[in-house]
């Protein structure tokens, strides 16, 4: 799967620069819940962004959107954290804690902070804003090395699937495969979006795709240890392919957009 946080990121950006409506912001996010709601993680950056504490009732997005835009918020960065890489979130700190454990983030430097989001209810998403304590600069990625290293891994991820014997196990695995490719073609993204960058993330659907089946087991089925322990070791590159593409493609999306934005001023 794609991410909240990433669009997220390229929403925003494109709303903070005049290449989108806020209307637009909120209605991409409902991909990922029918309820968002937002409040921050300690008093302090509460107080300075005009939001609910920790103790206080969640507000909806929309006031984030305009308590962003009153802090004169610049482009917003995607940050996929992994254990032993947590670029881009300001050293350790309940931000660096969250943002692994949901294994994504939004971050804004300019306005010091970052945002994480967690199914808290059914249909529920919450957006938790994290006081960045540096703007300690993510991991770049240069688009068309992500695009060759995407390209790899979709050849990768084939041979793991033969590999691996995925088939014998799901009979139907292409369809699997399919489904949750599709799935991901449900997003919506600004007009204006660059479409290299666009093709990267279907791409990139596509693998994670592919990875999710062969990560999975076969209903009813038993895998030993061993196998488990192959499977991850093959499929652990080309989980890393995936992440890298992402943080390319929106950080790509997010300079075209922003562009765009501040050539309507």
């Amino acid at each position: 799967m794609s991410s909240a946080s990433a669009t997220l990121v390229v929403w925003t950006s494109a709303w903070l620069h005049g290449a989108a409506a806020a209307d637009d912001v909120l209605d991409a996010l409902g991909f990922w819940a029918g309820l968002h709601e937002v409040a921050a993680d300690d008093d302090g950056t509460a107080t300075a962004l005009d939001l609910p504490g920790p103790d206080e009732v969640p507000v909806g997005p929309a006031l984030l959107l305009a308590s962003l835009r009153r802090s004169s918020a610049g482009a917003a960065r995607l940050v996929l954290p992994v254990p032993g890489d947590v670029r881009g979130l300001g050293g350790q700190g309940p931000l660096v804690k969250c943002a692994l454990r949901a294994r994504e983030a939004a971050v804004l430097p300019d306005v010091g902070v970052g945002l994480v989001p967690a199914l808290v209810a059914d249909g529920v998403l919450r957006w938790t804003v994290f006081d960045l304590p540096s703007s300690s600069p993510g991991e770049h990625v240069p688009l068309g090395e992500a695009e060759h290293g995407l390209a790899s891994a979709m050849r990768e991820a084939a041979t793991a699937l033969v590999t691996l014997d995925v088939a014998r196990h799901r009979p139907n695995v292409r369809a699997e495969i399919a489904a949750l490719s599709a799935e991901q073609q449900k997003l919506s993204w600004p007009e204006g979006m660059p479409p290299r960058a666009l093709r990267v993330l279907q791409r990139a659907a596509e693998v994670a795709a592919i990875l999710e089946v062969a990560a999975s087991d076969a209903p009813g089925g038993a895998v030993s240890a061993t196998a488990t322990r192959a499977r991850d070791a093959a499929l652990r590159p080309l989980s890393e392919a995936v992440r890298r593409a992402r943080l390319a493609a929106v950080d790509e999306a997010v300079r075209v957009l922003s562009d765009q934005g501040a050539g309507r001023h």
